[in-house]
């Protein structure tokens, strides 16, 4: 049984996720291009999904390859290796 105070994820609805998927490509792009890694929290099977996504755009943007690598708890974006 679950806490009834723990902390619980509400899917992103249809209208949500491309507003979510815009927005994070923005900020993956910048922190690419300043730091070369991005990093959050993707607990959940849809956030995995939707960094995916957001990985795949960054990577169209920069017109350069970018990876994602997820653990279950985190995602880690970053510019694949040119070997």
């Amino acid at each position: 049984m679950t806490h009834p105070l723990s902390p619980r994820h509400t899917p992103l609805t249809t209208d949500e996720r491309p507003r979510a998927e815009a927005t994070f490509t923005a900020l993956v792009t910048e922190t690419l291009t300043t730091k070369g890694r991005f990093r959050v929290t993707a607990d959940t099977p849809d956030m995995v999904e939707l960094f995916q996504a957001v990985a795949r755009r960054a990577g169209e943007s920069l017109g350069r390859p970018v990876v994602s690598y997820a653990n279950g708890r985190d995602i880690v974006i970053t510019f694949a290796d040119n070997a």
